[in-house]
């Protein structure tokens, strides 16, 4: 017996509205202006703090940031806590630089169960990407290099 040949279109379709979930767009769409937005407000705090007290010119002061945003996606993401923030505010949790950490640090959790180095780094390499990886691990290295020499 073919499915197809009785499944009725229009049927199918109300049977389809029934079992979605509804959403509200326009409580969807406030949620994630203010999760983004209040993603940017402690992006410029950091900028401040990098400005005023660390004394930092206008491209430390950006790298300052971004490190320190990125860092917390990727902390969240690795306690829990950004799921709650994805569930709550859609895309804009996705948006700022926190998302992009989230990207990363989220599917090598998933196989953290193989270990440290072939699960955890091992798809960190294979699903983020080599090169942002790659580079984002090195550029900590040398600053932690750069940092003990004192330069």
């Amino acid at each position: 017996m073919d499915i197809r040949k009785n499944a009725d279109p229009k049927n199918y379709q109300q049977q389809v509205k029934k079992k979605m979930p509804k959403s509200s767009l326009f409580k969807e769409c406030v949620s994630a202006f203010i999760v983004g937005g209040l993603i940017c407000v402690i992006g410029e705090l950091l900028n401040c703090f990098a400005k005023n007290s660390l004394r930092l010119d206008a491209q430390g002061t950006g790298v300052f940031r971004s490190i320190i945003l990125v860092f917390l996606g990727a902390l969240f993401t690795g306690i829990g806590w950004y799921d709650i923030l994805g569930r709550f505010a859609g895309a804009g949790s996705i948006v700022p630089i926190t998302g992009f950490a989230n990207s990363i640090v989220s599917p090598a959790l998933e196989y953290k169960w193989e270990g440290h180095i072939l699960g955890v780094g091992a798809k960190l390499f294979t699903i983020a990407g080599p090169v942002l990886v790659f580079g984002i691990s090195s550029s900590v290295l040398v600053g932690l290099i750069y940092f003990i020499i004192g330069g």
